[in-house]
């Protein structure tokens, strides 16, 4: 097969390569066993829970609403109880802990800035340790919440009980960061890729079912809700992908008697700044509300809460603005145009028409929250729409796939298929070397 160097691989090269190259082979091989042996592990259950009563005592509860949306990371581990019901959750938490600190503490900062590779694996180990803490801390939660359910009561259950998933959780971090080393895409992601992927078989035997009972309001409600799904899905990889392109102009240098004459050549900013993490973050804070108001069972608290429904627009209102809240918080933590001008200004480098220094931060900082702006209503979007759309056509069978996994499958979808390109252009590379 004769390709050009100068092309991005075609799907045929892709696949030929996949079937043939050894070592783009062991790492689909090596990422497709992990996401199975995850998937099994979810079904493994906890010992010592009575399942029939928990099902029915989390139907119509508060509780049954927090867990629905932790299930959707989970791929319903939570809701059946299996050793790996925390799943990768602990370690994205975690993560998110570091990342937040060390915009904040200056010793990790260093570590992640002036250390090089030895700074960025101690930051790993801490969010190990982190992702431990964190694991226990939510095991004993869940322990504490499902005790009622014990089939023997006493203290010896919630310690099993804390063990088993904190040592799931573990397992499933450890095959998440096998998966990043040694296959294909990154495996954290790949993981909740997984679940969320799993669920949707069930929401299409639903929909469909709707779909032939012959009612044509249900038929055009279910094609209405598909088509603003298949929209949303384009336009999220538009949004993802899109970016601004700032211009920047490299000054003349002269090595020895070589001169360097001037480069041009662009500062990419990306519409979407914070990815999915503004959603998670706005969800996880509405959560909260009816988190505390079931943990103390008090009537003015259900009453406020009440009023934060999913649907209504109090919750509507309030997700926008949450949404909007994090993306700019979000951004904040990711870009900093003091350190991009500081860097411009050491590469000799400028954006033509503004001055180096002051002038170019806050140039930067303009088209910085004017991206995240728009970028923000983006999101706010992508997350009312479906929820508007099931309540003006009365289809629900698609309610654990609301806007954060669609975003969370678009983003993964398309950093694991350029990763796959990767993989098959250096192949490509290498052969031209042999030849």
């Amino acid at each position: 097969m004769v390709v050009s160097r100068d092309k991005a691989p075609t799907a045929q090269e892709t696949f030929m390569q996949m079937a043939q190259a050894a070592g783009l082979r062991g790492r689909l091989l090596v990422t497709i066993g992990m996401l199975i042996l995850v998937r099994l592990g979810v079904f493994v259950p906890v010992p010592g829970i009575d399942r029939a009563a928990f099902q029915a005592g989390i139907e119509g509860n508060a509780l049954g609403g927090i867990i629905g949306f932790l299930d959707i990371f989970s791929g319903g581990g939570l809701s059946a109880l299996g050793i790996f019901a925390l799943g990768i959750l602990p370690y994205i938490n975690a993560s998110i802990i570091i990342q937040l600190l060390t915009a904040a503490v200056p010793q990790l900062e260093d570590l992640q800035k002036n250390e090089g590779e030895a700074g960025r694996r101690k930051i790993s180990q801490i969010t190990r340790y982190v992702a431990l803490g964190w694991a226990v801390l939510q095991s004993g939660g869940i322990a504490w919440l499902v005790r009622q359910y014990a089939e023997v009561q006493g203290p010896v259950f919630l310690i099993q009980t804390v063990l088993a998933l904190t040592a799931g959780s573990m397992f499933v971090m450890w095959v998440g960061e096998l998966i990043t080393e040694r296959g294909i895409g990154n495996g954290a992601s790949l993981l909740i890729f997984v679940n969320i992927v799993s669920t949707l078989p069930t929401s299409l035997g639903q929909t469909i079912q709707l779909a032939e009972s012959g009612d044509r309001s249900l038929v055009g409600g279910v094609i209405i809700l598909l088509l603003v799904f298949l929209a949303m899905i384009v336009g999220i990889v538009f949004v993802q992908e899109g970016t601004r392109r700032i211009p920047i102009i490299s000054a003349r240098r002269q090595v020895g008697r070589r001169l360097y004459l001037e480069r041009s050549s662009y500062l990419p900013l990306r519409l979407n700044q914070g990815g999915v993490m503004p959603i998670i973050f706005a969800s996880a804070v509405l959560i909260l509300p009816a988190s505390v108001a079931n943990f103390f069972q008090n009537d003015t608290l259900n009453q406020a809460v009440s009023y934060l429904t999913p649907g209504s627009w109090v919750y509507i209102g309030v997700y926008l603005l949450m949404i909007l809240f994090f993306s700019y918080f979000y951004a904040s933590l990711i870009v900093n145009p003091e350190d991009m001008s500081k860097n411009l200004k050491k590469m000799g480098s400028s954006i033509p028409g503004i001055r180096p220094g002051r002038a170019t931060t806050e140039y930067i900082e303009r088209v910085l929250n004017r991206l995240t702006f728009l970028g923000a209503i983006f999101l706010g979007l992508v997350a009312i729409i479906p929820t508007i759309v099931e309540g003006a056509t009365q289809i629900r069978t698609f309610q654990g796939l609301g806007a954060t996994s669609l975003l969370i499958l678009v983003g993964v979808a398309i950093d694991t298929a350029k990763q796959v390109q990767t993989y098959v252009i250096s192949q490509r590379y290498e052969g031209m070397v042999k030849q």
